[in-house]
């Protein structure tokens, strides 16, 4: 049944903050480094003291031109650094070092599923460097507001995007991928919680088909992708809520409260903010040429859309088991390595997505941690597919007894505690016969049309053969002796 809110549709562009794992600030020599003590990751640089000069981080440029490469953004060859004069508590200089005319990538898209679960590439406007504030703390005094300025300095890039996304899943599905992204180029550890990936979300409304969008919304104070969908969820009901009572929205500028799942207004944007940019004049420009932009590329790791390509259109992978190997960069490594030494590519995949990660996640470990190498995986698959040993058997009995003695060899694990599979034609004849004798009355019952009995047979021939019996000879010449 049709509502009041299916003659709508969201307009939504996100605007994401990454802060860049660089060992130094942006402009100077503090350590970028979070979790510190208050105020120690300062100096009279961050500080903004007079006669004191920035400096760039070639490594923070670095980091945003291996974001534009992975988002096929085009890069700035040449560009100066602006001066964003505004007065906030925790910036210290009382102006953000940025980038306005000369943003270092321009352009660009992320592929993100829409919410039929086809493939859609949302624009970029822009993804541009700059410099973080510091924080202003206000629940550790009931009478003040204390300032930490510790992140002041920190380097961001902000990753701008077009109007373009329409739902909230597809927001959520958008900050995952960018996420994912800053993951695998090792630029951002992409943590919400902590504020190193920071999310704004511009939302406005409009009725279907028409081409003018309605004043719209900034949400800001989300710290978790969830709370990203929930935030936008709740904006787009607010408005159309008020549109529908005759009211015109506000621009403004809001904040998500987690704790009931609602928007409120934190200040007016009807007038436009001046921040009277201007270019820095203590930096000189940067030339950003096409030979380093190249040798970036040259050590840049696979990215996750090719990797999940090659695996569902070049091994033949679910979009399942695609997605599961590729949400994690260290273990899509890894299964790139297990490949290298098997061409059973599926059972690589089960491995990896099922035993590994099992045991990764009741260890809590990381990957890193793991003893076994790719290798050593691989040859387990080896063993299982010339039918030395069972699946099971590898899986219950082989793979434990490897991680206890990581040095050893599948298959020298398998022959110390006499695991091998018997492929012996006649021995598993004399088990068939063995078995069948032992239950005369099942027999005839099977061959009376009760074939669920066949699990009973392969059950005691596996137990005479104390789990040995090649189960698919086994299986096959049991068949053939029963259809006699």
């Amino acid at each position: 049944m049709s509502t009041i809110y299916d003659k709508y549709e969201a307009v939504i562009g996100l605007e994401i903050h990454a802060q860049l794992q660089t060992n130094t600030k942006a402009y100077s020599a503090d350590r970028n480094e979070y979790g510190s003590t208050p105020n120690t990751n300062v100096s009279v640089v961050t500080l903004g003291h007079p006669g004191t000069l920035p400096m760039y981080n070639k490594r923070a440029i670095n980091f945003a031109v291996k974001m534009g490469l992975a988002c096929e953004s085009n890069i700035t060859e040449d560009m100066i650094f602006a001066r964003k004069n505004y007065f906030y508590p925790d910036l210290p200089k009382g102006y953000q070092i940025t980038q306005d005319e000369t943003p270092i990538c321009t352009g660009g898209k992320v592929v993100i599923k829409t919410d039929d679960g086809e493939d859609k590439e949302v624009t970029l406007t822009r993804i541009h460097l700059e410099e973080d504030a510091g924080k202003s703390i206000h629940d550790l005094d009931p009478f003040n507001t204390l300032i930490d300025l510790n992140r002041a300095g920190v380097p961001l890039i902000e990753i701008v995007s077009e109007p373009e996304i329409k739902t909230s899943q597809e927001a959520y599905n958008y900050v995952t991928e960018v996420r994912r992204l800053v993951r695998y180029l090792d630029i951002c550890d992409g943590n919400m919680e902590e504020g190193s990936l920071r999310c704004d979300a511009n939302v406005s409304v409009m009725l279907k088909g028409s081409k003018v969008f309605g004043n719209r919304t900034e949400v800001k104070n989300m710290n978790s992708m969830r709370n990203v969908q929930k935030a936008i969820e709740f904006e787009i009901k607010r408005q159309i809520d008020l549109i529908e009572q005759g009211e015109t929205i506000v621009t403004e500028t809001r904040s998500f409260n987690a704790a009931n799942g609602s928007t409120i207004s934190m200040r007016s944007k009807e007038a436009a903010n001046d921040y009277r940019y201007f270019p820095e004049p203590d930096l000189q420009p940067i030339q950003v040429t096409q030979e380093y932009v190249q040798a970036v590329k040259e050590k840049m790791p696979p990215l996750p859309n090719f990797l999940f390509k090659k695996y569902t259109q070049d091994y033949g992978l679910s979009e399942y088991d695609a997605n599961v190997l590729t949400d994690d960069k260290s273990i899509a490594l890894y299964f790139e390595d297990v490949t290298k030494s098997t061409k059973n590519y599926k059972s690589a995949s089960n491995w990896v997505t099922v035993n590994i990660k099992s045991f990764l996640n009741e260890k809590a470990i990381e990957i890193s941690e793991f003893k076994l190498t790719p290798v050593q995986i691989a040859d387990i698959i080896g063993l299982i597919d010339s039918g030395k040993i069972s699946n099971s058997v590898a899986s219950q009995k082989v793979f434990p007894l490897m991680i206890e003695t990581p040095e050893k060899s599948a298959i020298q694990i398998a022959e110390e505690n006499n695991l091998i599979q018997n492929s012996n034609a006649d021995e598993i004849t004399e088990l068939i016969e063995k078995t069948l004798a032992k239950f005369p009355e099942k027999v005839e019952e099977y061959k009376s049309g009760k074939k669920g009995l066949l699990g009973l047979f392969m059950g005691e021939v596996m137990k005479l053969s104390q789990g040995k019996a090649d189960p698919k000879m086994a299986s096959k010449s049991l068949k053939e002796f029963l259809e006699k």
